[in-house]
């Protein structure tokens, strides 16, 4: 029997028909309308636990989730992407950033507590861990956590956090005590007194996509929402990043996907000097080329989501497929805009929003230099 890549199992080609259905008919119809107002469709987005069964998708089912694997989250949001890549990453953080994330770290009875509502999609869910002066480098993070008893109080302030204003849960990562300190703590965190929103971000893409500061003033955490032990969060955040690395890059294939589909459509349909653009040499570059590498990454995107498991890390291959599928997915749409001329560069054809979002998932989840640096640092260990 022929393995197939993409769809492993039966139960994989069945999650893609599903998401691919609900793409076209639905995702499709909303997306430029989210993406002009920069609004959110929150409506549909708890749909997809409520109706669609798509969250808790790596969540064992004795446990209330669909037990699949980080392959079967790749197809979703490379399917979701190829309509509405914005919407798509709000997906991305509540399921991979947050269930993924706490499913692996928390005890029973945080996931007891807090799992079931955010798997049926009653509440939205993210992951706070980026500052305004810490990005690729996290262990500067400053926000702190003092322990006072049966509780910690926090201080500090989240930037760029998806879901930021839209989501009532999230994981905290902090320092305890004084912010020098290198080791890192998580918590689950509810919005509340002293936890609020902060100034919403107004971006060039990814508009349907909810980015704002989350804002903690002495805002107290029982201690029994400590996740793990503390100072003991930055492992279980390093595994998470590997297969958010890996969805991230299944967001670019799905941007590629859509530009080769709507350049090698157009291309057929417009014709100059009495041809259609496919007979002209330039054009015939553009499309083999674009389509030549969304297949190259494709592969080794789905070939590294394969071999994650939480006893095998593939921290390398992670930041590999990240670097290649990102990186492409810019160069294809560009591509798209070029084949496509004037109209490309108009938002009565997808491409123009494809390339805008494309632009965030090379800076997101690790920037293409902090990529190259940990391929580099993973190498030397291999070959020294």
């Amino acid at each position: 029997m022929r393995f197939d890549l993409y769809n492993p199992t039966e139960t994989h080609q069945a999650v893609r028909e599903t998401v691919r259905q609900f793409a076209t008919s639905e995702l499709e119809a909303q997306a430029a309308e989210y993406d002009e107002k920069e609004g959110f469709n929150e409506a549909l987005f708890r749909r997809l636990g409520s109706e669609l069964n798509l969250f808790g998708l790596t969540v064992p089912e004795e446990d209330g989730g669909v037990g699949l694997d980080p392959t079967a989250a790749v197809i979703v949001l490379e399917e979701m992407s190829r309509s509405d890549p914005g919407f798509a990453l709000s997906y991305l953080a509540h399921e991979v950033l947050f269930v993924n994330n706490f499913y692996y770290a928390a005890n029973a009875d945080q996931r007891r507590r807090y799992l079931p509502d955010v798997i049926s999609g009653k509440r939205i869910a993210g992951l706070a861990m980026t500052e305004p002066e810490a990005g690729t480098d996290v262990l500067g993070m400053r926000t702190v956590a003092v322990r006072k008893g049966d509780r910690y109080v926090i201080n500090g302030t989240k930037q760029f956090i998806t879901n930021g204003d839209k989501g009532d849960i999230f994981i905290l990562y902090c320092k305890l005590d004084e912010p020098k300190r290198k080791e890192i703590t998580s918590f689950v965190v509810e919005k509340g007194p002293g936890f609020s929103a902060g100034r919403k971000e107004q971006k060039m893409g990814m508009r349907a996509s909810p980015t704002t500061q989350l804002v903690f003033e002495d805002y107290e955490v029982p201690a029994e929402n400590l996740i793990g032990a503390e100072n003991r969060a930055t492992m279980h955040m390093m595994r998470n990043l590997e297969v958010e690395r890996v969805t991230l890059a299944a967001q670019s294939i799905g941007i590629a996907l859509r530009c080769v589909d709507e350049m090698n459509r157009y291309a057929l349909d417009r014709k100059a000097f009495g041809l259609t653009l496919t007979r002209f040499g330039q054009i015939q570059t553009y499309l083999a080329n674009a389509f030549a590498e969304t297949q190259a990454a494709r592969a080794y995107v789905y070939d590294v989501a394969q071999r994650i498991t939480r006893e095998h890390r593939q921290s390398l291959d992670a930041a590999g497929a990240k670097l290649v599928a990102t990186q492409m997915a810019e160069r294809v749409a560009r591509t798209a805009i070029q084949v496509l001329g004037g109209y490309g560069y108009t938002r009565d054809y997808p491409v123009e929003r494809m390339l805008r979002d494309a632009i965030l998932l090379s800076i997101g989840g690790g920037t293409i230099e902090a990529m190259q640096k940990n391929i580099t640092r993973d190498l030397t260990r291999i070959y020294r």
